[in-house]
């Protein structure tokens, strides 16, 4: 009963996993709640931003505010990624890494320079393996990310961009259109460009002034761009992650029944090969 046992042990073993399979997904599937709800919390506030910025601009702005200046020609970037610092969810991170190298070879394939910043674990590991240099590497992000956090990442870039170090800000992120439906977004967040306005024009009350106003909004909405790819990123990974739990737990069932009906069917060979030795050999005594 050698094969008997070894197949009892591979079902203890895949009982066992499927455990931890169902553990996790139902972990990712309160996480993902939890984070699918900040996505959905961020998103009014970066529309009534817009919808402001939309009203007050015009061309003649950009020689006034650095943030909305376009530059002739690119010469030099920064390019943000944004991944997990965990991996078993699926080909989140892999497709994260592959949507930022497409940008980074069609941006140095046109001749720019470009400074890659890297947040998570996943993308570190990963560029650091090619051999690819970092102009920041990011692991302290968690999956709560705050706007303290897209500040951080975000405010030196703009720096720069005022000060004509750089000429745009690309931030490769998730985005999070629903549980089954992330893909991978480029989104260029600097200089930045005038939102799109949605219905008609509404007349506000400006004070102190529209300079004044717009010198406070220009950075709030950048950063809330920002804000807006680590949380989307963030529930979609955990969306990634219930999936591909959820396609283990079902798999390690149906190894499970794979499984049981191969050692029940030993088994049943096994008893069925005594009882013929039993009748075999009481037949033999009686003739």
């Amino acid at each position: 009963m050698a094969k008997g046992r070894e197949l009892i042990g591979r079902i203890k073993t895949t009982e066992n996993t499927r455990k931890i399979t169902r553990t996790m997904e139902m972990v990712a599937t309160s996480k993902m709640k939890r984070a699918s709800d900040r996505v959905a919390a961020a998103r009014p506030y970066a529309a009534a931003l817009g919808d402001v910025i939309s009203s007050l601009f015009n061309p003649d702005l950009t020689e006034r505010f650095p943030l909305l200046r376009q530059p002739t020609a690119e010469k030099r970037v920064a390019l943000v990624l944004m991944t997990a610092n965990r991996g078993l969810c699926g080909a989140f991170n892999a497709n994260l890494i592959k949507e930022a190298r497409h940008t980074l070879a069609r941006l140095e394939d046109a001749g720019v320079q470009v400074d890659l910043h890297v947040v998570g674990k996943k993308g570190i590991g990963y560029f650091r393996y090619i051999g690819r240099a970092l102009a920041s590497a990011r692991i302290d992000i968690t999956d709560r990310p705050s706007a303290d956090d897209a500040a951080s990442l975000v405010d030196q870039l703009m720096a720069d961009f005022i000060s004509g170090a750089l000429d745009g800000v690309y931030v490769v992120h998730s985005k999070f259109n629903s549980v089954l439906s992330t893909p991978p977004h480029t989104e260029r967040v600097l200089p930045v460009a005038a939102p799109t306005r949605k219905g008609a024009a509404r007349d506000y009350l400006l004070y102190p002034s529209a300079d004044a106003i717009l010198t406070e909004l220009l950075p709030s909405y950048v950063r809330n761009a920002v804000y807006r790819g680590l949380v989307e990123t963030a529930a979609a990974e955990q969306a990634a992650r219930r999936t591909a739990m959820k396609s283990a737990t079902d798999n390690a069932g149906d190894m499970l029944t794979l499984l049981r009906r191969t050692y029940n069917r030993a088994r049943q060979a096994n008893i069925t090969q005594e009882i013929a030795e039993i009748v075999g050999g009481a037949a033999a005594l009686q003739g």
